[in-house]
Order: C-alpha cells, then sequence, then structure tokens
C-alpha cells in the first residue's frame, strides 16, 4: 500500500490528531476574536481614525510579541522531545528556563519600546488624531507585557506534554475576559481606545496567573528531579538559546513584514489602514485556526522524533496535512462567499467598509496559499530544526520586499499582490526543506538539551 494511503487510513493517528488540535483550533480562533471584538467596538465608534489606532498601536504591540513567539516555539519542540523520553528533570528545567527568558526579555523590551516609540509611527506619517491614540493605546498595552510572554512559555510546555486543555484554558480565559472587559470599559464606561488597551492588559495577566497554576499540576505526571545547577552553565543554555535565536530572526522577519504592510497601508490614509486591519484580522483568523493543526504536529512530531518512532512522524504529518487542506478549502469558501457580511460585521464606517470589500479577493485566496507554511513550520518546531524555518523566511523576505517595492504605483492592490507572494514562498522555500531532510533521513536524531 502506498504510504501516504497507509498514513491516512490510521485511525488512531486522527484521534490523536485531533484530541491535541481541536482544543487548540477553540483557544487560538479565541486570539484573533478579541482583535475582532475591539475592532468590532472601536469601529463603531464615529470617526475612522480610532479604528485606525487601535490597528497601528495593536501592530506595534503584535510586533512586539511576534518577534518573541520563540519562547512558545522552541520550548514546545525540547518539552516535547523531554516527555518522549519520560524526562521529568529536563521538562522542569525546560520550563524554568522558558520563564526566565520571558521576563528578562519583557523586562528588557519594555524599557526600549517606549523611546523607539517616535521612531515607529514617523515612519507611518498618520494623521495627528491617529498618531496620538495609537501611541495611547501601544503604551497601555505594554504594561501586560510580562505577562504575555509567560503565557507563551507556558502555553509552549503544557503543548509539549500533549496537554492541550492547559493552552485552551489558558487562552480562553484571557480571551473571555478581555472581550468582557472591553465592551464594559467602551461601551459601558465610555473609555474609547483606552479602555480597550486596559481591558487586554488585565486579561494578559488573568492568564497568565491561571498557566502558572496548571503547570504545577501538570508536573505530576513527569516525576523527576531538576539539576538546577545546570542553569549556571552555557552548555544547559546552548541548544535552547540557539533554536531560539532563529525562530526570533525568523519571527522578527515575519513581523515585520506585517508592520510594512501597516506602514504602507497608513500612507495610503486612515481608511486604508483601518480597511486592512478589518481584512487581515480574516488571515488572522485563519492562520490561528490552521495553527490549531500546526500545534498537534509540533507536539506529536516532537514526541516521534523523541522517541525514534519514524512511523509515527510520517503518520502524524500526513494526517494533519490532510485536515489543514481541507480546512483551507472552507475558509476559501467562506470569504469568497461572506466576506462582505464579514467586513461589515466589523465596521460601519461606509468608507472603511467600501475600501475593504474592494480587496476581499485577495483574503478569499490567502488560506489556501498560507496553510502549507503554518504545517510545515509545526514540523520544524517539533523538530527543533529552526535554521532551516529562518532561511526559508529570509530568502521569501529577500525576494518579497523588492517586489512590494517595484509594485507601489499599484497601490493597494500592490501591497496585497506582495503579501500573497511572501505568503507562497514561504511554503514552497519550507516544503523544498522538508523534502531534502526526508531523502536524507534526518529527521529523527535531533540534539536535544
Amino acid at each position: 500500500m502506498n504510504p501516504l494511503s497507509d498514513a491516512w487510513r490510521d485511525r488512531p493517528t486522527h484521534r490523536r490528531v485531533w484530541a491535541l488540535a481541536a482544543p487548540m483550533i477553540l483557544s487560538n480562533v479565541s486570539v484573533p476574536l478579541v482583535t475582532l471584538v475591539d475592532s468590532a467596538v472601536i469601529g463603531h465608534l464615529p470617526h475612522a481614525h480610532q479604528l485606525g489606532a487601535v490597528a497601528v498601536g495593536g501592530s506595534l504591540y503584535t510586533l512586539l510579541l511576534g518577534v518573541l513567539g520563540f519562547l512558545r516555539m522552541g520550548t514546545t519542540g525540547f518539552a516535547a522531545q523531554a516527555a518522549g523520553r519520560n524526562d521529568g528533570g529536563a521538562l522542569r528545567r525546560i520550563l524554568g528556563q522558558g520563564l526566565l527568558l520571558a521576563m528578562g526579555l519583557a523586562l528588557l523590551l519594555g524599557l526600549l519600546a517606549v523611546p523607539l516609540t517616535p521612531v515607529a509611527m514617523g515612519l507611518m506619517n498618520a494623521s495627528p488624531e491617529l498618531d496620538g491614540l495609537a501611541r495611547q493605546f501601544f503604551h497601555i498595552r505594554l504594561f501586560g507585557l510580562p505577562a504575555a510572554l509567560a503565557s507563551y512559555a507556558l502555553i509552549g510546555w503544557l503543548l509539549g506534554t500533549q496537554n492541550a486543555r492547559g493552552p485552551l484554558a489558558i487562552l480562553l480565559t484571557t480571551n473571555l475576559v478581555n472581550i468582557a472587559l472591553v465592551l464594559l470599559f467602551v461601551l459601558g464606561l465610555g473609555w474609547g481606545v483606552a479602555g480597550a488597551a486596559q481591558a487586554s492588559v488585565i486579561a494578559e495577566w488573568s492568564g497568565a496567573l491561571l498557566g502558572l497554576w496548571l503547570a504545577r499540576g501538570a508536573l505530576g505526571r513527569f516525576p523527576g528531579v531538576p539539576d538546577w545547577r545546570r542553569l549556571r552553565r552555557w552548555a544547559s543554555w546552548a541548544p535552547l538559546l540557539m533554536v531560539n535565536r532563529d525562530i526570533f530572526i525568523r519571527s522578527l522577519a515575519l513581523q515585520g513584514v506585517f508592520f510594512l504592510v501597516t506602514v504602507q497601508g497608513a500612507r495610503l490614509g486612515d481608511a486604508t489602514v483601518a480597511a486592512n486591519a478589518l481584512l487581515l484580522n480574516g488571515l488572522m483568523i485563519t492562520s490561528y485556526a490552521l495553527d490549531g493543526l500546526a500545534h498537534a504536529v509540533e507536539a506529536l512530531c516532537g514526541h516521534a522524533i523523541g522517541s525514534g518512532d519514524r512511523r509515527t512522524l510520517r503518520r502524524s504529518l500526513v494526517v494533519a496535512c490532510g485536515w489543514s487542506l481541507l480546512a483551507s478549502l472552507a475558509f476559501v469558501l467562506f470569504f469568497g462567499s461572506a466576506g462582505h457580511l464579514f467586513i461589515a460585521l466589523q465596521s460601519d464606517i461606509p468608507e472603511v467598509r467600501a475600501v475593504a470589500d474592494q480587496y476581499l479577493p485577495y483574503l478569499a485566496v490567502l488560506p489556501l496559499i498560507g496553510m502549507w507554511s503554518y504545517l510545515l513550520d509545526g514540523l520544524f518546531i517539533g523538530a527543533t530544526r529552526a535554521r532551516e524555518m529562518r532561511n526559508a523566511m529570509l530568502l521569501a523576505c529577500a525576494v518579497s520586499l523588492p517586489l512590494g517595492w517595484l509594485l507601489q504605483p499599484l497601490g493597494n492592490h500592490g501591497l496585497w499582490l506582495a503579501l500573497l507572494c511572501f505568503m507562497l514562498l514561504r511554503g514552497l522555500i519550507l516544503a523544498l526543506y522538508a523534502w531534502r531532510l526526508t531523502r536524507r533521513n534526518a529527521w529523527v536524531g535531533v540534539p536535544s538539551t
């Protein structure tokens, strides 16, 4: 029987994939749901610059969080491999390292972000009204940065132990608290853009505290005593930091691309940057939902690599790929047929809705183009092969950024065409790397901490 067909017919693998993917999809979708609620609430205030301010201030904060996504991704891969070896001591050390990195980086970036805000805002040439509100929103959000980064490490560690309910509880708590407080602070108390930011800060701290409590309970499944003295030696940190370094570079490039989309949109006017934000909310929903399957790949493939099980590695990847393809086609159908309703739910500002409707076809094709990079990222994260992820991202940027510059005369159409090219190249280059590693039988045997 064909190995791919054999893998797809394995029912236990389907159950294992969905046991991890379903909770992660639910929890992941709650993340862009918060942004949708923010957009819907602020988008029904009277002025486009208010919605634009949340989009711009939110993009600055997302840039910080996005470039530090390695705190989740690196922790997941190493934790999954340690769980595959049933090494409770290593699991405790990995969790401690992740939390220490989260606190140190939150302090460093918090100190750097405030003086660098005028530089970032100066790139956008935004209106004075939008500029002032965006800075206010961003500066308030910084108070939640330590909690957000700690949650990254906690979610990654719990997922690596194949505990999908923990991340679900953390993200649902964070995002449901956020939604409730946004409605209260903005609509109930009339605090406007600042109220939306304050709601997010309180919600992030709620999620982090819950995550610490859940991690303590999860440690009971993996008995062991960590050698904390190893944290004093570089050799204990080197594998994690080298993987995190490459994921950091990869994430910095990715967030830089989306930040440039916001910058260029702001230069095209308040209505355009607001409309692009509504469309990118659709991309966020797609990516976070499909990332649920990618997270299952991270945990299952990392566990298979840690235990040296090549068959489980192949089956997990094939099953997750099949479901990712079906889900991406469903998103294409949704945005192609109901995209106008999706825009209308987020804003009732006529000029913003008119601009967003014009560019809906780009959003409709993005899920099918982007799903390959999401899924393959999960494979490389589980294998702790961050170098290939970094190189694929940099190569995609090297081609797409000059293309975006050449397409500037096309205005917002050129911006979206460059983004589509970037997403397509990411998937193709990662697929080429995966094919080469498979040919060399190089997935199993990756060094770990």
